[in-house]
């Protein structure tokens, strides 16, 4: 029986940076963290490699998660530029907000990068930006028809 979804993973070069702007900028707190490596078969087995070694940090708010990697092995393939929606694979991941327009606007101030200021569509209003490692998320709000 399928309970939910319980995290979103991210691969990134540098955990600390990437922790540090989910934690202070949108509220999340360190679950757990910790390194790994070949001696971890658990690991070697459920990443389907026999070199396997990084560090794993999870981050909670309330019943959200997300799951940060930084590997050192297997060597990491950069990502070719920053995603774009369209773009096959996981494109965004999704933080509902109230009052869209001040979060935004916090986060901007902060120098969050974003692709368009928050635009109504039917019964929500929407936004993308982009984290320090260029992945995008967006920041929905439920209301009336506003469009």
């Amino acid at each position: 029986m399928l309970v939910g979804i319980h995290h979103t993973a991210i691969s990134t070069p540098d955990v600390g940076r990437l922790a540090a702007f989910y934690c202070d900028l949108f509220g999340f707190s360190v679950e757990f963290d910790f390194p790994w490596d070949e001696s971890n078969a658990e690991f070697c087995k459920t990443h389907a490699a026999p070199e396997t070694q990084g560090r794993v940090l999870m981050l909670a708010r309330e019943g959200s998660r997300l799951e940060l990697f930084e590997y050192v092995k297997p060597v990491p393939r950069p990502a070719d530029g920053p995603r774009r929606n369209a773009d096959h694979g996981v494109a965004h991941f999704c933080f509902e907000v109230k009052d869209i327009e001040s979060e935004y606007a916090r986060l901007r101030a902060a120098g969050v990068a974003f692709l368009s200021e928050p635009v109504p569509q039917s019964y929500v209003k929407v936004c993308y930006g982009r984290d320090p490692d260029g992945n995008l998320f967006e920041l929905l709000e439920f209301g009336d028809a506003v469009a």
